[in-house]
């Protein structure tokens, strides 16, 4: 007996995982942390389950002290076709004091920029690069004023140069520090009453960033309408969790 067609039933869709290089504005946060909130975590919500985050972030780290420490060998150790690879860093790749994490914009930044690029494509993933979300600063007329000098302005001319994706997270979250304004932004940020973060997140901010990305990965057809979700809905902030500290 010949088998029946089903009429009407897609095709199942194949898993991907979407893996974050990056620094502690990405990264999982632990109990120990909490309330401080990476955008990493709160991608999840937007995206569809078979398209699955890998949170590679880890606090404190550089293009260039991510690679030395071996952290992007092993993430190309796991890597498989399809998967896609987003990097996002700048924020310690500033710190001109430090040897260990220092790059030159338009030098040693973009040399370590390529090698994820390549390490991706290498293994037949795609790369993604995401330009660093920014601080909360304003000055005496409270307009938002961008803090990361040329990187952004480096990775949007290699990304154009190697033809790689570019989510422009810099810019929209620098567009949205200037909507939301001095006083609404603090509720963003991880301003408790103890301490006055402007780099890193609480869970209202993480899940405004991750939108953000969200959009961009739509936008720049990184990821088909489907694997979207949730783009214009309210995520409570009670969906994030911080896992005990190891």
């Amino acid at each position: 007996m010949g088998v029946v067609p089903i009429v009407g039933r897609s095709p199942a869709r194949k898993q991907r995982t979407l893996y974050i290089a990056g620094d502690s504005t990405a990264a999982q946060k632990y109990a120990d942390a909490a309330p401080e909130t990476g955008w990493g975590m709160a991608l999840p919500f937007f995206l569809r389950k078979d398209v699955v985050v890998s949170n590679q972030a880890v606090n404190g780290r550089s293009s260039k002290s991510f690679v030395d420490e071996g952290r992007l060998d092993a993430l190309l150790g796991t890597i498989r076709p399809h998967d896609l690879l987003v990097v996002q860093f700048a924020h310690n790749d500033e710190k001109s004091g430090d040897p260990t994490r220092y790059t030159e914009p338009w030098t040693t930044y973009q040399e370590h920029l390529r090698l994820y690029i390549e390490g991706a494509r290498a293994h037949g993933a795609r790369p993604v690069l995401a330009t660093p979300v920014e601080r909360r600063r304003f000055d005496a007329d409270g307009n938002a004023v961008p803090t990361h000098g040329d990187y952004p302005a480096a990775m949007r001319a290699l990304a154009a140069e190697e033809r790689v994706a570019l989510l422009d997270v810099e810019a929209l979250s620098l567009a949205l520090w200037q909507r939301l304004g001095v006083e609404a932004t603090k509720t963003y940020f991880n301003w408790t009453d103890t301490e006055q973060d402007n780099t890193h997140f609480n869970p209202p901010g993480a899940i405004a960033v991750a939108r953000l990305v969200a959009q961009e990965l739509l936008r720049t057809r990184v990821l088909a309408r489907p694997d979207v979700i949730r783009l214009h809905e309210e995520i409570p902030t009670s969906w994030i969790t911080w896992p005990p500290a190891s």
